[in-house]
């Protein structure tokens, strides 16, 4: 028994068509509604050779010769760059195609893994897609889909687009928004290890971006009113890594310089007051020739032993 039969195009064929009509639909020509359907063929075919059918699974070496045919034409990138092209069904099936060969395994191995940390481009494309709002779901579904794997995170993680996070969360489109917050999250809690390697070499992007920069004044209001984030602060002003407390202190300066500190706050910077005296006078003296940081301690010695008991 074959395993084609004459309706069913081999993965070769099927990669080949829809790389050809994709190149027509980049074209926007008058031949791209045809193009466009055989599109939406292409992908349902490839779907059903990846997903199986509701009766039999689907043969691994198909799906092998499938992936191999996706990879050496470059059509994933392809499908990535021009997902705005493709319509609403279309798009949706690209990203269940991705996320399904994205998670494909050989033993210990994951082949499509290998392929986009051989083209990390691909993982910036999907990120910049928060920028388009026809494809920024979809792009947020298999950017979390490719978060999953250790390696592609990495590759986020450490890159300069990593910062434009702080302005897709930022977006005034709340959905876009709140999945960009979404993928975000889980970058930053997935991977324990790789994350507490990230934090400690990039601290000061984190703190900086989102406490310390004028346009996220919302958000920094909102942290330093909580108890818990000046609690966290004083003990990272203790941490083994001088730049985490340098970074630490810059936050630190905040809840205790804002005219309008909450109650709970207040009462904390109360109760360790002596301490906090003790602690700031001692705190990096080697900073000896940073006039702007001595500054900044003295000021905030200064308004701490200010600080009184609200009357009753």
């Amino acid at each position: 028994m074959p395993l084609f039969s004459k309706s069913h195009k081999n993965p070769a064929e099927i990669v080949k068509v829809l790389k050809e009509n994709m190149a027509i639909l980049e074209k926007q020509d008058k031949k791209t509604d045809k193009a466009s359907e055989e599109v939406s063929k292409s992908l349902q075919a490839m779907k059903e050779i990846l997903c199986g059918t509701t009766d039999k699974e689907p043969p691994t070496e198909i799906v092998a010769q499938l992936a191999q045919e996706l990879y050496n034409s470059g059509l994933l990138v392809t499908l990535i760059a021009n997902l705005q092209l493709i319509d609403f069904e279309g798009k949706k099936d690209v990203s269940q195609i991705f996320n399904n060969i994205l998670r494909r395994q050989i033993g210990t191995r994951s082949p499509t893994v290998e392929y986009i940390s051989a083209h990390p481009h691909i993982l910036f494309m999907l990120l910049k897609g928060y920028e388009s709002p026809n494809i920024a779901l979809r792009c947020g579904i298999m950017l979390r889909e490719c978060i999953r794997h250790e390696p592609l995170a990495k590759i986020i993680l450490f890159s300069e687009q990593f910062r434009d996070f702080f302005k897709y969360v930022e977006m005034s489109t709340f959905d876009i928004a709140s999945d960009a917050f979404a993928t975000f999250k889980d970058l930053l809690t997935r991977h324990k290890l790789l994350v507490a390697e990230f934090l400690e070499q990039n601290y000061d992007v984190l703190l900086g971006e989102l406490i310390l920069d004028r346009h996220n004044f919302a958000i920094m209001t909102k942290y330093i009113s909580k108890p818990e984030n000046l609690k966290l602060m004083m003990n990272l002003l203790r941490d083994k890594s001088p730049n985490i407390q340098f970074e630490a202190f810059h936050v630190f300066k905040v809840f205790v310089a804002s005219p309008n500190k909450t109650q709970p706050i207040v009462e904390i910077l109360l109760k360790n007051q002596p301490k906090l005296i003790e602690f700031l006078s001692n705190f990096q003296k080697e900073r000896t020739d940073d006039e702007q940081f001595t500054d900044e301690k003295n000021y905030l010695i200064k308004q701490i032993r200010d600080l009184k008991k609200p009357t009753a």
